[in-house]
């Protein structure tokens, strides 16, 4: 590909300051349909499915018998988070703490504002039913920490470096935990605004701040078709952004020293629209 086909930072930012703050804008359009339910649903079943632990529900698997595992405090990273939907209807009802990192100002300051909000707001429910607060943040149990930074040069082992932190919202701990890496690290609808060489470094650090064994990084996007079984991208002028294939992503997750032990479509999208695979990976 040649530079003028390759992803601008500041052309993908100029393009995204000029969308509204809300579901419809981060969507396309497609804030105000079932999409996001759809998705949210599919992206917490993936994670259940790999880390049953963060299941609020008790499972009837379990045996009675069995000790309950010891209680932690998981935490997530949710890069490229806009509005913060994907905290908001995925992370939050699974883990306790979670950094939300996104570059566009009108998308973080909206996040900010609805986190806050949520702290009075706390169990109320819409005429649907549904909560309309950010899970666990009225009563203390959870946090949001608001980072400002696009993805080129973010470091994941070291959140402050190179980030504007904009606040933390809901629990407290007694010593700083902004340092202590994640459980999983969430990447979605985000990525096609880094070219190969700068994914696959972010990839690479992503790695190095993942707590444990467990630990794993999800990256859930669009996919491109492969006419010719080959690894490709398509270019959006409009984003400035990539498309990649199956196996131009598999190329990357390989360069970059992980592996996919987990991966999966996402079905009921509307139609029209590009596949959208969710891959879980761990170091190689």
């Amino acid at each position: 590909m040649t530079s003028d086909t390759q992803p601008n930072l500041q052309a993908g930012i100029d393009f995204w300051e000029k969308q509204p703050a809300s579901l419809d804008g981060v969507l396309g359009g497609f804030g105000s349909g079932p999409l996001p339910r759809v998705d949210a649903l599919g992206s917490r079943q993936f994670l259940l499915g790999i880390l049953p632990e963060l299941s609020t529900i008790p499972s009837t698997l379990r045996s009675p018998c069995m000790q309950p595992m010891p209680k932690r405090r998981y935490r997530a990273l949710d890069v490229g988070a806009g509005i913060g939907r994907v905290t908001v209807d995925v992370l939050l009802r699974l883990v306790s703490d979670v950094v939300l990192l996104e570059p566009v100002e009108s998308f973080i300051k909206e996040a900010l504002e609805k986190c806050k909000n949520s702290v009075f707001l706390g169990t109320s429910r819409n005429d649907g039913g549904y909560a309309v607060g950010w899970p666990g943040i009225a009563d203390g149990g959870k946090s949001v920490t608001f980072l400002k930074a696009p993805l080129q040069n973010f470091d994941p082992a070291k959140p402050k470096n190179n980030t504007e932190i904009v606040g933390r919202v809901g629990f407290t701990p007694i010593e700083e935990d902004i340092d202590s890496g994640f459980d999983i690290i969430w990447c979605q609808w985000c990525l096609g605004h880094l070219n190969d060489p700068d994914l696959t470094e972010f990839l690479r650090m992503s790695k190095k701040a993942l707590r444990d064994p467990r630990s794993l990084i999800v990256v859930k996007e669009n996919l491109c078709t492969e006419p010719e079984g080959r690894p490709r991208a398509e270019f959006d002028k409009e984003d400035s952004s990539l498309t990649r294939s199956d196996l131009a992503f598999k190329k990357i997750f390989k360069e970059a020293g992980l592996k996919v032990f987990r991966e999966k479509v996402q079905r009921g999208l509307p139609q029209g629209l590009y596949a959208v695979k969710m891959y879980a990976l761990r170091a190689s």
